[in-house]
């Protein structure tokens, strides 16, 4: 008899760029980590960043788990906020979440404005381009981006060791993986992002990785807190009319990252059952 899947299991289902290369390096049950570690902040605004430049738009990988994610941490009794950049413009006010936009050019000084300002009980990344070993933002090809990507990376680094932060990737490219780097640059063929974060949370795609903390937060609370599917694609499918671009296909089209729609569904599904496992 195969032995039941985990959620770690099922957000790394057919990884394409070896993120389960990196498992052996995490926590066993890494995901439910993560999902206990926001649980024990205390119950006020949380950043949700998100947002990664593909030929000229946003890509589809990263807001509809970051709104997922956000939903949940609001019936939760969390005050979440978006952090994001122009080219996710109008993707998450229609779904009644509070939005900050951080310019290209802003600068360390905007962080430390908006820590100040807002002090958030806890910051999670969910698909966001950081600064690798070389200083430059790199795409999954290696191209830099870097005009096209705000420091949001710069946030987290100054948070770092005093505000609980979270990193959720799936290329070794985003916030987060920095934990990894050394494995990363023996193991995968790129340069690695250099900014790290309390927890790591890997999968093929990210947001299946911000899908299995939300399953992680009802499972844990018994709060129902985990959306159906037909609201999910729905979002997805409402980012497409505002431009996005699968991340590896780089066309407008409704899947993530080469993943057809019926390979996130399958997973979805599985989160779903997951739960009451």
């Amino acid at each position: 008899m195969n032995a039941k899947k985990t959620i770690e299991d099922i957000i790394l289902t057919d990884s394409h760029r070896g993120m389960d290369i990196l498992r052996p390096y995490l926590p066993p049950f890494y995901c439910e980590e993560a999902a206990k570690a926001v649980l024990s902040w205390e119950r006020g605004p949380v950043l949700l960043a998100t947002g990664f430049y593909v030929a000229g738009h946003a890509e589809t990988d990263g807001p509809a788990g970051t709104v997922v994610l956000a939903k949940a941490l609001k019936k939760l009794g969390f005050q979440p906020c978006i952090l994001t950049d122009e080219a996710c413009s109008h993707y998450f006010e229609p779904e009644g979440l509070d939005v900050i936009y951080m310019d290209v050019d802003a600068g360390d000084s905007f962080s430390e404005d908006l820590l100040k300002d807002l002090q958030p009980a806890g910051l999670i990344s969910i698909e966001c381009c950081g600064r690798n070993a070389e200083g430059d933002y790199a795409n999954m090809h290696g191209e830099s981006v870097r005009s096209h990507t705000a420091r949001i990376d710069g946030l987290f680094e100054l948070a770092y060791g005093s505000v609980p932060t979270i990193g959720v990737g799936d290329g070794g490219n985003e916030i987060g993986m920095g934990n990894l780097a050394d494995v990363i640059s023996e193991k995968l063929n790129l340069v690695p992002c250099r900014v790290k974060t309390d927890h790591l949370v890997i999968a093929s795609v990210s947001n299946w990785g911000a899908y299995g903390m939300t399953a992680y937060l009802e499972k844990l609370t018994g709060e129902k807190v985990f959306p159906g599917l037909d609201e999910v694609e729905g979002y997805l499918s409402r980012t497409l009319l505002l431009g996005s671009v699968d991340g590896v296909l780089q066309e407008n089209v409704c899947s993530v990252d080469g993943y057809p729609l019926a390979e996130s569904e399958r997973v979805y599904g599985q989160l779903r059952s997951a739960i009451t496992a």
